[in-house]
């Protein structure tokens, strides 16, 4: 059984995770150029790529919990750093990254229907891509944990 959850929980982490990594890399960049042909579609797509695949990646810390109960390493320190990791990386996306994003579309889309440009979108757009650096570099950092993991008896 513990092999099925690890399996589906690594699955999870890669399907769910992985795109939100690189749309949410990608959206600044996007959104920069949304004057150009095809830019502000992009970002939008971007930008639900991000808050679709956020709500599936429920699943990754589910399925690491129930592996975690199942081989009885739930109060290992590795994985409570992980756990503490991966909360503050759902913070990043779910309180910075994603409304970033919905505020960046607003202005593209206001200064697309012929309204004033705004002149803090580039402040958020810059704080939006430091935000999507920190979501990734935290989901790397869990990572590195899930597969050092210090005191393991595995032999690694």
């Amino acid at each position: 059984m513990t092999k099925v959850l690890l399996s589906v929980h690594v699955l999870a982490a890669i399907l769910a995770i992985g795109p939100i990594a690189v749309a949410a890399s990608l959206f600044p960049r996007y959104a920069r150029q949304a004057g150009s042909a095809g830019s502000a579609g992009a970002a939008a797509l971007l930008h639900r790529i991000c808050g679709g695949y956020a709500v599936a990646a429920v699943t990754v810390p589910v399925f690491g919990f129930a592996t975690a109960l199942h081989m009885g390493v739930l109060t290992d320190a590795w994985l409570v750093a992980s756990i503490v990791l991966t909360a503050l990386a759902a913070a990043v996306l779910g309180l910075s990254v994603v409304p970033g994003q919905r505020r960046v579309m607003a202005s593209v889309e206001s200064v697309a229907g012929g309204g004033p440009a705004d002149a803090g979108a580039g402040a958020v757009n810059s704080r939006l891509a430091m935000s999507t650096g920190l979501f990734n570099l935290l989901w790397a950092v869990v990572v590195v944990l899930m597969i050092v993991r210090p005191g393991s008896t595995t032999g690694t």
